[in-house]
This record gives C-alpha cells, sequence and structure tokens, in this order.
C-alpha cells in the first residue's frame, strides 16, 4: 500500500504578523505521523480569497489529507469556509443540521445567546460537505473531499481532529530514534553523518544542536517507518559520537 500524505494550510493574517503564534502545527505533525501519515508541507497563508482558494486547489491534487486551520468564526475576515466552496466549485449554503445544534446550543446558555446572522456564518458550509462536530463547540468544521477544515483555536482544532481521526487511512506509523551527544558540536560529524543519511534513504536523518546552562550539545534523530533502518542508523550515530569521545545518550527529539 502507498504510505498516505497530509499537507496543512494554516490560514490567517495574525499568524504572518506575528501577532498570534501558531501552535497547531506540532500537535497535527505529531498524531499524523502515530497514524501513519507524514506530514509533507505546510504554508502559512493570508486572508485573500485568491491565495486561499488557489492553495487549496493546488495541494488537494498533490496529497492524500489537506487539513487547514483557521478562519472559521464569525467575523468578517472568516472566510475560510466560503473560499473552500470556491475551491471546489459549489454553492456557500446554511446547513440546516448545523444551524438546529448550534441555535438549540446557543437558547441553553444562559442568558440565552442570539443566533445573528455573523454567528450563522458558522453553519453555512460548502454544499455537500460533511460537519465536522466536537465536544468543545457547537460551530461545525467539515470535511469535503480530501479537505478538513478546522478551528484555529488549538483546544477546538485538537478536538475536531480526534473526530476526523478514525475517519483517515492511515500507513505504517512514522517512528523515530534519537541520539544526544552533549558537549559535540555538530559541525564535527555532518559528514559522518551524511554518510549515515546516504546509507538509509529511507530515513529522514537531522542534527538538532542545543544550547542549555549545563553545557551544549547536539541531538541526532533518525525518522522512518523502517524499524530495523532506525535501529541500524540509530546504532551507526552512535558510533559516530563514541569515535569523538562522548557518550551518546537515547532520549526522545523533544527533549533537544
Amino acid at each position: 500500500m502507498t504510505q498516505p500524505t497530509a499537507a496543512l494550510i494554516i490560514i490567517g493574517n495574525e499568524v504572518l504578523s506575528g501577532r498570534t503564534q501558531d501552535a497547531n502545527l506540532k500537535f497535527l505533525a505529531t498524531r499524523l505521523g502515530e497514524l501513519g501519515i507524514p506530514l509533507r508541507e505546510v504554508r502559512v497563508i493570508p486572508d485573500v480569497p485568491e491565495t486561499i482558494i488557489g492553495t487549496v486547489n493546488e495541494i488537494r491534487v498533490r496529497f492524500t489529507y489537506v487539513f487547514t486551520t483557521g478562519g472559521i468564526g464569525p467575523t468578517h475576515d472568516d472566510i475560510t469556509s466560503e473560499c473552500v466552496a470556491r475551491a471546489f466549485g459549489v454553492p456557500w449554503e446554511v446547513h440546516e443540521p448545523s444551524r438546529a445544534i448550534m441555535e438549540a446550543d446557543y437558547a441553553r446558555r444562559s442568558p440565552p445567546v442570539t443566533m445573528n446572522p455573523a454567528r450563522l456564518r458558522m453553519a453555512t458550509l460548502p454544499r455537500g460537505a460533511t460537519p465536522i462536530l466536537c465536544a468543545e463547540t457547537s460551530a461545525p468544521g467539515f470535511a469535503i473531499g480530501n479537505v478538513h477544515v478546522m478551528a484555529g483555536v488549538p483546544r477546538i482544532m485538537r478536538s475536531m481532529f480526534e473526530v476526523v481521526a478514525p475517519t483517515l487511512q492511515g500507513g505504517t506509523p512514522v517512528k523515530s530514534r534519537a541520539v544526544h551527544a552533549h558537549g559535540l558540536l555538530e559541525g564535527t560529524i555532518a559528514e559522518a553523518l551524511t554518510a549515515v543519511q546516504n546509507r538509509f534513504p529511507q530515513l529522514d536523518i537531522g542534527s538538532y544542536p542545543y544550547y542549555r546552562e549545563g553545557g551544549n550539545g547536539v541531538a541526532l534523530v533518525a525518522k522512518g517507518t523502517d524499524e530495523a533502518a532506525l535501529e541500524a542508523a540509530a546504532a551507526e550515530i552512535a558510533a559516530l559520537i563514541r569515535a569523538d569521545g562522548k557518550e551518546p545518550v537515547p532520549g526522545e527529539p523533544a527533549a533537544a
């Protein structure tokens, strides 16, 4: 079976301006990797209709799954949903079941919340889309074709993704092996590490220097779906570290 792939489109002027720091990429990359769907590309784009439409149409033909975050709220700059409708060439219309769910939710609140035109935008979806309903909000995300449109707010996005996850057809989970070398400069083993990468082309091998109060070092990380290759590459990397007189320390990539 061909390994499925994914791309992420982060939509929002606030991310590009630096006002908002994206907190969704790491979560999605990690969870997709666990499902055997490596995240191969990420785009950060503004709230510009032509850019959203063009990017969605470009990306969706190149990857098994596309995820978008941001731009599905009630304000004037929340234009992702209508742009995705235009990308697919379908009407953007009120989804009555979603409207009813949201209206019932608002009516139960104290005090009750009015379902005004701004909030109705969140129940307006591309025709044929399947709502993504999660526990964090009554306002839906949605899926159409291979594109999954989710909120930008991290806790809502994560809840939406966990609803979507069981519907995704994954492949072999992406795993990693990390070896830390305290006191080692990455330039010292760069050439030898290139040789390891060349011997294991099926893996992604990265070098990540760190700077800490207790001393500097480098984390060397191999990622891939072939466990035997991962173990062999990690052993070769450990040998490189020992050849420089340092002791390799197994660890997690996040520790770097």
